[in-house]
């Protein structure tokens, strides 16, 4: 029996907001997402950080990386970091703070995870990335992404910050830092982890008062002091 799946004549067209399968917006309702089913977990992942601090209808367009209004005090400094964990007991972060970056050129045997570089002029429209290199899944036990403002009003709806997944294969997969949380100034965004082999992105969008603070909220365990860039 033939089935015909053509439209009717009277039948509604179809609604809904279509599904893209070149990339996954994680939500407070769909949170997590498995690299491991995805053929993603391997080779190196890529993690970008962008934002834009011009309110739509300002003026001018892209990533500005600015408050309107110009002046020094409407500037705004995000960085792009990460806590990480390895199976070993390994622990610290990457991030422009301190000077973490931890160069890909030379690591042996760790960390497998390097801060491209710090973008504090906002002129840079590829925002700063992060690398993961998952091709020794067995040594991955979490790695916490986060951004933090180190300079400027601590404002995340007017930075409207996006932060995209970028495995090798697979779909995209994009969190969104859309949530005001004015006063914070840390916000943790994505957790990466190493479940019984299997490697996951859970969305996290958790906001604190700073690096000591997102530690104790995931019981790192690290000792912090004061740095700047």
């Amino acid at each position: 029996m033939a089935i015909d799946y053509t439209k009717g004549a009277g039948e509604p067209e179809p609604t809904g907001t279509p599904v893209s399968l070149s990339k996954v917006t994680l939500t407070k309702q769909a949170p997590t997402v498995s690299l491991t089913k995805q053929g993603g977990a391997t080779g190196t992942l890529r993690v970008n950080l962008n934002w834009t601090s011009r309110p739509a209808g300002s003026g001018g367009g892209g990533f500005f990386k600015r408050l309107a209004g110009g002046g020094a005090n409407n500037d705004i400094d995000l960085d792009l970091g990460c806590l990480y964990e390895f199976s070993d007991g390994t622990k610290s972060a990457v991030q422009a703070l301190g000077n973490a970056f931890r160069d890909r050129n030379t690591f042996r045997s760790e960390p497998y995870i390097w801060l491209d570089g710090d973008d504090r002029s906002g002129g840079n429209s590829e925002g700063e990335n992060l690398y993961v290199d998952l091709s020794d899944l067995s040594r991955i036990r979490r790695v916490l992404v986060y951004a933090f403002i180190y300079e400027g009003v601590p404002n995340w709806a007017a930075a409207d910050g996006v932060v995209t997944l970028y495995p090798v294969a697979g779909p995209q997969i994009e969190v969104r830092l859309e949530e005001a949380h004015e006063g914070t100034s840390m916000c943790g965004i994505a957790m990466i982890e190493n479940v019984g082999g299997e490697i996951s992105v859970r969305r996290e969008a958790r906001y604190v008062g700073g690096h000591r603070a997102l530690d104790e909220a995931y019981q790192w365990g690290l000792s912090w002091t004061t740095g700047r860039k």
